[in-house]
């Protein structure tokens, strides 16, 4: 008996199938033909995807690299510029050498296998499964799309450390981290044998997607994940020479404001083109993505109206963003209405994190990666069990046991989905926690990984890359 799959219309991560790939029709279940494969391939959908694709590089340079370069001091500007464009290219490498193959292949449970490495195997005849039966994308749009993930997701851990971390010990930590950290959770969570498999591979999925566990776009493998590694970071890392001392104020809140609003366009590759197809799904991810970032930003700037008498641009940067992170896991799930509860919602949470807790547990998050990134991500995760429910507007679930797949909204139920969402978070907060801490030990113990005293004074700009952001 094929086990039922509970699971959103739609995830980041369908596994990936060239030759072999199932063709449903009347009578037995039968491998298509090439000319079969290239007739389930839309244009719409592939032209959906390189854009996304694109509109999701654009998130991390430059937006994110805005983002954090106008927060901190003018003399660590051109460090975290070139630490974020850096990052990007160095995992870009890493994605298309062994990163795809060891996400998106079979292999176990855990992580994938090592039979598409260097992209072996891949190219333009061979195709990615989406989430409709056969209905499939060209494998490169779909390796292209999860590259762009796997290249903002380490960038995002850097500003937890900013302008106190070493440029060689960090692109070491990137590569490691992940190898050991980001492939196996994107395998855990988004890798599954794709609708048309089922019936031969009931058991072919990541940990937790099999376990149940709903991600859209990313909220465990992307920003729990990075916000936890950012915690451990800059625990690990030590306390900003001066720190609770020394003024240490944002050095152009104009670059980032340019920078929130371009994550904030590009978010919409993020979470809308996790749907893998340009159909309705795509739409309810897109103007989920618009209303919970509109909503968060607002609530951000009232509590700080009611707690500060005054609402401010970093304070309205930063809700937006804490809204874009929280809706990712629910983009696809929810509806309008619960999206923006959501945004309203988060926003509180992430200012006590930003605001109160930090400053009592005084530890230096630098760009507060974790309470944004984490702490929404947690939020958005949990709460993705509650605004996937039918009874509340959301897309339920999708049967993929039946051909064609559909919904399955009586067997949904909130408590049951919350359950299996809360264990989701423990896990990835442990398994990132205690994978990141271990390399962060490591590359401290071998190469180093804080600059001297006189570097860190002096600023990175300088100390690390011999020129400055700013010739005045």
């Amino acid at each position: 008996m094929i086990r039922k799959m509970i699971c959103g219309l739609a995830g980041t991560g369908a596994s990936l199938f060239a030759a072999t790939a199932a063709f449903a029709q009347d009578g037995p279940i039968k491998a298509p033909t090439v000319e079969q494969m290239a007739g389930m391939v839309n244009k719409g959908d592939t032209t959906w995807m390189l854009v996304s694709s694109a509109l999701v590089l654009m998130m991390s340079v430059p937006a994110l690299a805005l983002f954090y370069g106008g927060l901190v001091r003018t003399k660590n500007m051109l460090s975290v510029l070139m630490q974020v464009f850096m990052i990007v290219s160095v995992a870009a490498l890493v994605w298309v050498s062994w990163g795809y193959s060891m996400a998106f292949t079979s292999g176990g449970s855990f992580v994938g296998g090592f039979s598409k490495m260097f992209l072996k195997g891949v190219d333009a005849t061979t195709y990615a499964a989406t989430f409709s039966n056969n209905v499939y994308i060209p494998e490169y749009a779909f390796v292209i799309f999860q590259m762009t993930f796997a290249c903002i997701t380490p960038a995002l851990i850097v500003g937890a450390f900013a302008e106190r971390v070493k440029f060689s010990a960090l692109m070491v930590f990137t590569v490691l981290w992940l190898t050991a950290i980001y492939f196996p959770m994107a395998h855990m969570v988004w890798y599954w044998a794709g609708p048309d498999f089922l019936p031969d591979a009931p058991t072919d999925a990541g940990f937790l997607w099999a376990m149940g566990a709903l991600d859209f776009a990313g909220g465990t493998v992307v920003h729990i994940n990075a916000g936890i590694a950012g915690l451990v970071g800059c625990i690990m890392i030590g306390k900003r020479v001066g720190f609770g001392k020394e003024a240490t104020p944002p050095h152009s809140l104009t670059m980032t404001m340019i920078g929130a609003s371009l994550l904030w366009v590009g978010w919409f590759g993020f979470n809308a083109g996790s749907n893998l197809e340009a159909n309705g799904v795509t739409a309810v991810a897109f103007i989920n993505t618009f209303v919970a970032t509109a909503a968060a930003a607002v609530s951000w700037a009232i509590v700080e109206q009611l707690h500060h008498g005054k609402p401010s641009m970093l304070g309205a940067a930063t809700g937006a963003v804490a809204g874009l992170v929280a809706i990712t896991p629910a983009s696809g799930l929810g509806a309008p209405m619960t999206s923006i509860v959501l945004g309203l919602v988060v926003s509180p949470i992430c200012y006590i994190f930003v605001s109160t807790l930090k400053n009592k547990l005084k530890y230096d998050d630098t760009l507060d990666v974790f309470g944004v990134h984490g702490v929404g991500g947690i939020v958005g995760a949990i709460a993705t069990g509650i605004v996937a429910a039918p009874s509340l507007g959301g897309q339920g679930v999708f049967d993929y046991t039946v051909f064609p797949a559909g919904f399955d909204a009586d067997s949904y139920s909130i408590g049951t989905q919350v359950m299996t969402q809360i264990k989701a978070v423990v896990f990835t907060v442990l398994f990132s926690g205690i994978g990141s801490a271990i390399l962060f030990f490591i590359v401290d113990k071998t190469i180093g990984l804080r600059p001297s005293e006189e570097a860190e004074r002096e600023g990175l700009d300088i100390s690390e890359h011999g020129e400055r952001a700013y010739n005045y």
